[in-house]
């Protein structure tokens, strides 16, 4: 068995709580005052499942990266992030969300290659060109929006025409919505090339405070909200039809699919090995050094709930 302890489910009563939700990896407290703890937790989610035991520290890799990445660009774009008093946690501003994710994709990889090969020359209502292999760079970057469905997680596409005339969105909004995207998009590119990365595609997802200001919330730039290639090689991988090097959680995928589970209805979950679930980890911690150049600090596993519980804590009562 690992030695290290997950935090994989949270029950906490924090001053002032008003209510929880439990999201696929992240729990969220609201407190009075407009006051959110959002708390990573180290559930793993691939094809909308989460996974039945939890990863070690990838709570902590997560939200380390998107609180340094969320640094990185405040001075581009407002966030809601005002403190992470724990490895595990943030806490900042509560927001009302934008019903939509704002994807955004540099490269035919993924999603947009699985579309393309299937005969599609636009996504989203946004066209792509025709002759592009997969990973191929597109000619500018495309935004391709995304939208929960009403019933399940899965996230369906949609089009800025249709956001627009659903009332999903106002016009003037949106207009911001895709400003900031290019932005922190362009951003994030500049910082993978800093070390030897390729920022492929990433979403982002925004909120409006109650004073009405348009805030960029919940994770950036982290492995499981974005996928990165290495950037040493990538031009002779793709002159030679061969797969990219990546940095993503797409491993997991892969391993699920080669286990026959792509979360379909009737397919079942395969079994995940201790030995398994520590080499994620480490994939984790290795995606983590890459991406932030920093060495991985592990933080005290020995009594997670109560580390967070008392860093938690202690900020509160700082700041009453």
């Amino acid at each position: 068995m690992s030695t290290q302890q997950t935090i994989t489910d949270t029950n906490f009563q924090f001053p002032g709580q008003r209510s929880v939700y439990k999201g696929k990896v992240r729990e969220v407290y609201t407190l009075e005052n407009d006051l959110l703890v959002m708390i990573a937790t180290d559930r793993l989610s691939a094809f909308d499942v989460v996974m039945p035991k939890g990863i070690p520290f990838k709570g902590q890799i997560l939200n380390q990266i998107a609180t340094s990445m969320m640094k990185r660009t405040e001075d581009l774009v407002p966030n809601w992030l005002q403190a992470t008093p724990d490895p595990n946690v943030a806490i900042g501003k509560a927001c009302t969300p934008f019903k939509v994710e704002m994807v955004i994709r540099g490269y035919l990889s993924g999603h947009a290659a699985r579309e393309y090969k299937a005969g599609k020359r636009t996504l989203c209502g946004v066209s792509m060109p025709e002759g592009m292999k997969e990973n191929d760079t597109f000619p500018a970057p495309i935004i391709t929006p995304a939208t929960k469905a009403e019933k399940g997680n899965h996230d369906e596409d949609i089009s800025r025409t249709d956001i627009l005339a659903k009332g999903i969105v106002s016009e003037a909004d949106y207009a911001v919505l895709e400003d900031y995207t290019r932005k922190l998009f362009q951003r994030g590119t500049e910082i993978a090339a800093e070390r030897g990365l390729i920022l492929v595609d990433t979403k982002y997802e925004f909120g409006k405070t109650k004073e009405g200001e348009i805030v960029l919330i919940d994770e950036i730039h982290t492995p499981d909200s974005s996928r990165y290639f290495y950037a040493e090689g990538y031009k002779e991988r793709q002159a030679k039809g061969l797969p990219q090097k990546q940095l993503s959680k797409e491993f997991v995928r892969q391993w699920l699919i080669e286990n026959g589970f792509q979360g379909k209805e009737g397919q079942q979950l395969p079994e995940m090995s201790d030995a398994y679930i520590q080499t994620i980890s480490d994939r984790y911690i290795e995606l983590y050094e890459n991406i932030t150049g920093q060495s991985f600090q592990k933080a005290n596993t020995n009594n997670l709930h109560n580390r967070i519980e008392e860093n938690v804590l202690h900020y509160l009562s700082q700041k009453a």
